[in-house]
């Protein structure tokens, strides 16, 4: 007989074929099934009966049955009907949120349509419904709960990814540090490109050297110097290379020195009784401002009040090009600023009428490139004028409360005016970020004010992104290195503060907040009134007062003083340990035995006056030799005398 194949893994809740499977049996008189339900296979309905005649008396499936819990182990279970169960059970069960007809309706669908979501074990009950319902709804909590955490982490990583893109989160100023330059304002900050030195200038004539690798926590300079005597000085730049400093000052002179201060190049003065100044060798007035060259190394340019731009070249100390500003006449104007694009192609000028002349350095400097009349008031002078790093754009700064941006496409009309910057000093400075997205500028402090601040714009926007409160007085000049990142302000007061951000910022002021201050040791120095006496006793003679040196060479010498370790031992005189000598020879005698063992270590009076009382007993050499020329000794005792003879006793000294 073929047995059809039985499936193991699900039990089929179809009502249907199972009142189907028991009106069968009634009408046959066949016994009782016993089971909750058939096993499923992939036969049809016709094959319903033969499988279950098969699973009665297949002893394979009782075992099966007995095992998975179906029958009755080996006895015949009672015919019940699943219908009746469901209704008894509606009537006992309590309301419950969850309709059981609906979950069953939903069983037999899934039963007719998919094998794989069947149901496995015994008919569920109301209980396990509602049982089922709580955990459903426990689930959908904590899913809930759990989407809500991820969601407000989600958003909190979006707000730290929103900052991070502001502007205003690009700014290192989560940290400051104080360096003391003196007590006037500081008029010129550089730093060169690497970062490791910063140089600052004031008015006090004075030039302050800066090494962040070899500073301590205490920010002190490592050099202070007066280059130019008795000139204050505006300008500071270094070289490409870091080796030079620009130094420009009051004088109509100016200077390169190295980076630690020395000079190695003074320009030429000009001849101020020559009225066309093409024809003098340097300039006649004070110079206002210079610059490096970006491209070519020995080349700077300076401006002076004699109406002059003048460029240079370092190895002749000679200058190569005039250029002269013009104002609206063609009248003479005197330069306040110039600089440099970041190629090198074009020289810009800020002068004193309000003006901003160009020029390009592949033409001739007969006529200006470009020209703004009226850019900023007559009169006033434009403190600094600055390209940004891609070129596009110009920066200008005016003592007449102004900060004008410029697009050097169209230069007829600014981009963007800031007003209400007021400035004292004719070195006030305006910068762009490394990555030009604003521009930074500081302001003197009004009579009213208690604080100046630090400004930063927005390129694109104009609107003002952060204001730092720097110091209770003028804030001139800024300088923010693009590869430090962090901010350096110099101050009316004589500080110069340098900002920085923990995470973002590099080497710089981070290097010197780490390492601690070290005392110097203090040298105790007594002021007394020397008393020279060249005829007085050895031993009331005053020293002479020696310098530190001195007294240190004279101490060293001491081997007290100096605390001088024991010599090694050379030799069997004189060591600690010489009771064999240091040679062979009295090594040998001395443990042999042949002569007097010697103490090296004994007093040579002692050693002498050991033989007194036998040279006197036994004379040998001494007194047999004088014996017969020499006279009796006669020893005074004047006691004896005087109570024999009765004569006077010879006068004591008085003490």
């Amino acid at each position: 007989m073929n047995r059809p194949k039985i499936s193991f893994g699900t039990i089929k809740l179809n009502t249907s074929t199972l009142n189907a499977s028991n009106k069968t049996e009634e009408n046959k008189g066949q016994p009782e099934t016993s089971g909750f339900g058939v096993f499923s296979s992939n036969s049809q309905s016709s094959n319903v009966k033969k499988a279950i005649e098969d699973i009665q008396h297949d002893m394979e499936s009782k075992k099966m049955q007995e095992i998975m819990g179906i029958s009755g182990f080996g006895k015949k279970s009672k015919q019940f009907d699943i219908n009746e169960q469901i209704q008894a059970a509606r009537k006992n069960a309590k309301p419950v949120a969850i309709d059981p007809e609906k979950t069953i309706s939903e069983t037999e669908t899934k039963n007719e349509t998919e094998e794989e979501d069947e149901f496995i074990g015994p008919i569920p009950t109301t209980e396990n419904i509602i049982d089922n319902s709580k955990a459903t709804k426990t689930k959908k909590k904590k899913s809930t709960n759990n989407d809500s955490d991820n969601d407000s982490e989600s958003n909190e990583e979006e707000e730290e990814e929103d900052q991070e893109d502001s502007i205003a989160y690009r700014i290192p100023a989560s940290h400051e540090v104080e360096m003391i330059h003196g007590s006037k304002a500081i008029t010129a900050l550089a730093s060169d490109s690497s970062g490791a030195r910063l140089s600052s200038g004031s008015i006090d004539y004075e030039l302050c050297f800066w090494d962040f690798a070899g500073m301590d926590k205490s920010m002190k300079s490592f050099r202070k110097i007066q280059p130019c005597e008795n000139h204050p000085i505006r300008c500071l730049q270094y070289s490409l290379t870091g080796e030079l400093i620009l130094l420009i000052s009051g004088s109509s002179q100016a200077k390169v020195i190295d980076r630690d201060g020395y000079e190695k190049l003074e320009c030429v003065k000009g001849d101020q009784y020559i009225s066309d100044m093409s024809k003098t060798k340097g300039h006649i007035a004070g110079l206002t401002s210079g610059c490096w060259h970006p491209t070519k190394r020995e080349e700077f340019l300076t401006s002076s009040l004699d109406g002059t731009l003048r460029l240079w070249i370092a190895k002749s100390k000679e200058q190569k090009q005039v250029i002269k500003t013009r104002a609206q006449g063609g009248l003479k104007t005197s330069p306040t600023c110039c600089t440099f694009n970041r190629d090198g192609t074009l020289i810009a000028s800020g002068c004193l009428d309000g003006s901003i002349q160009m020029w390009d350095t592949r033409k001739m400097f007969v006529n200006t490139t470009h020209c703004v009349r009226d850019a900023h008031q007559k009169g006033s002078e434009i403190s600094s004028i600055n390209f940004s790093y891609l070129g596009n754009t110009l920066v200008t700064r005016s003592c007449d409360e102004t900060m004008k941006l410029w697009d050097m496409r169209s230069l007829k009309k600014s981009l963007q005016s800031f007003n209400g910057l007021y400035s004292r000093y004719d070195t006030t400075d305006a910068i762009f970020s490394p990555d030009d997205s604003m521009v930074i500028t500081g302001e003197s402090l009004e009579k009213d004010k208690i604080t100046a601040n630090l400004y930063f714009y927005d390129t694109k926007t104009f609107e003002c992104v952060n204001k730092i409160p720097v110091a209770n007085s003028h804030v001139i000049k800024t300088l923010w290195h693009p590869k430090l990142n962090q901010i350096f302000v110099g101050c009316g007061n004589g500080i110069v503060k340098g900002y920085y951000d923990e995470k973002r910022s590099m080497r710089g002021a981070k290097l010197c907040i780490v390492k601690a201050y070290r005392k110097k040791k203090q040298t105790e120095v007594s002021g007394g009134i020397q008393i020279i006496t060249p005829h007085a006793l050895p031993m009331f003679r005053q020293e002479k007062s020696r310098s530190l040196r001195k007294q240190m060479e004279k101490d060293r010498q001491d081997p007290v003083k100096s605390r001088r370790p024991d010599l090694p031992i050379t030799s069997g005189q004189g060591g600690r340990v010489a009771s064999s000598g240091g040679t062979l020879s009295s090594y040998v005698i001395r443990n042999l035995g042949l002569s007097k063992r010697v103490d090296d270590d004994q007093d040579p009076r002692e050693a002498i006056l050991k033989y007194a009382k036998e040279a006197e007993e036994n004379p040998y050499w001494i007194a047999p030799a004088y014996k017969k020329n020499q006279p009796v000794p006669i020893f005074d005792n004047a006691k004896d005398e005087d109570d024999d003879s009765g004569e006077p006793s010879s006068k004591k000294a008085k003490n």
